[in-house]
C-alpha cells in the first residue's frame, strides 16, 4: 500500500469516527438538544459524502432496524431474525403479515430516491394525495418539520406509528437534501415519545436525532470496512456470475441462495455463500443449517 493509499483510508476513518464529545453526558436544556442533534446531523452529512461507503446496503440495515422498532412500538413479538425470514422467503404471491408488511414497507422507502411519487410504493394502502399533504405539514428547520410531519400524521391515522416515522424520518431527509430516506427517528423514539405533541414531541425529535445519528455513524464505519473486505476478496470469486453475486451482498441487509441466479444453480450459489465466509467476507445470519441467509 503506497503512503497516498494509506493516508487517504486514515483520512476516511477519521470522517466517520463520531466525535466523542457528541456522546459525553446529557442534554439539560432545549438550545443543548438543538446543538447535538444539529451538530450529529452535519457528522453524518459527512460521513454519507464518503464515496466508498456501501450506502444502499447501509439503508438496508438501518430499515431493518427501523421496522424492528414499529413492530415493537405496536406491541408484536417478532425481531430482525424473523423479519429477514418473512420478507426474503416470501413465496410470489402470498401476504407477508402485519411485521412483514412493515418491514416490505421500510425497505422499499430507502431503495428509490426519496420523492413524493415514490414513497406511495412504500405505503401502499394510503392515498397519495394523503401522502403529499404530509410532506407539506411541517415548516422551518428540518427536526422542526419532521416533528409536525409526525404529528400530522399521527393525529389523521392514530394507531399508525410505522406510518408516521417514515413520512417523519423522509421529511427529515428532504429538509437536509439527501436523495434517500435515512431511518433516523424510527431508530430513537421510544413508544412513549409517540403520545407528545408541540415542543414536547419537537425535544423528544431532538433527542432521537442525536442517538440515532450515533447509531448510524458506527453502523457505516462497520459496513464500510465489511464492504472493503469484500472488494479485497472480489478478485478470488472466479464463479461465473460473481461480480452480479457481490453487488447483491452490497446492496442487500440479508441474501438467500437463492436469490443469486447469476450462479446458475443452487449448490454453486451455496458453494459461493460459504466462500465468502471462509474469506472472512460475509456472515451467515441464522445459525441454522437449512434457510439460511448471509450478509456482510
Amino acid at each position: 500500500m503506497t503512503y497516498a493509499a494509506a493516508t487517504f483510508r486514515n483520512e476516511s476513518d477519521m470522517a466517520l469516527r463520531m466525535p466523542p464529545w457528541l456522546g459525553a453526558g446529557r442534554a439539560e436544556t432545549s438550545e443543548d438538544l438543538a446543538f447535538l442533534s444539529g451538530a450529529a446531523l452535519a457528522h453524518l452529512h459527512l460521513v454519507l459524502a464518503q464515496g466508498a461507503l456501501p450506502h444502499a446496503l447501509l439503508r438496508a440495515r438501518l430499515a431493518l432496524r427501523a421496522a424492528e422498532n414499529c413492530v415493537a412500538h405496536a406491541g408484536r413479538p417478532e425481531r430482525a431474525g424473523e423479519l429477514r425470514d418473512v420478507v426474503v422467503f416470501l413465496p410470489p404471491g402470498h401476504q407477508p403479515g402485519p411485521a412483514g408488511e412493515v418491514y416490505l414497507s421500510w425497505r422499499r422507502a430507502v431503495e428509490r430516491p426519496l420523492s413524493a411519487r415514490a414513497l406511495p410504493r412504500a405505503l401502499p394502502n394510503t392515498e397519495p394525495p394523503r401522502i403529499a399533504a404530509w410532506l407539506d405539514a411541517g415548516q422551518g428547520a428540518p427536526i422542526r418539520r419532521a416533528a409536525s410531519a409526525l404529528q400530522a400524521v399521527l393525529e389523521d391515522s392514530p394507531g399508525a406509528e410505522a406510518t408516521a416515522l417514515l413520512i417523519a424520518d423522509a421529511v427529515l431527509a428532504r429538509a437536509l437534501g439527501w436523495s434517500h430516506l435515512m431511518p433516523l427517528l424510527s431508530l430513537g423514539l421510544k413508544r412513549r415519545d409517540l403520545r407528545k405533541t408541540g415542543e414536547e414531541l419537537r425535544l423528544a425529535c431532538h433527542r432521537a436525532v442525536a442517538e440515532a445519528t450515533r447509531e448510524a455513524a458506527r453502523e457505516a464505519a462497520e459496513l464500510g470496512q465489511r464492504a472493503a473486505r469484500l472488494h479485497a476478496v472480489a478478485p478470488k470469486l472466479r464463479a461465473r456470475g460473481a461480480e452480479e453475486a457481490v453487488r447483491l451482498f452490497l446492496t442487500r441487509d440479508a441474501v438467500a441462495p437463492t436469490a443469486l441466479t447469476s450462479l446458475r444453480s443452487g449448490r454453486a450459489a451455496r458453494r459461493f455463500c460459504d466462500r465468502l465466509v471462509a474469506l472472512g467476507a460475509a456472515r451467515e445470519l441464522t445459525g441454522r443449517d437449512t434457510f439460511r441467509l448471509y450478509g456482510v
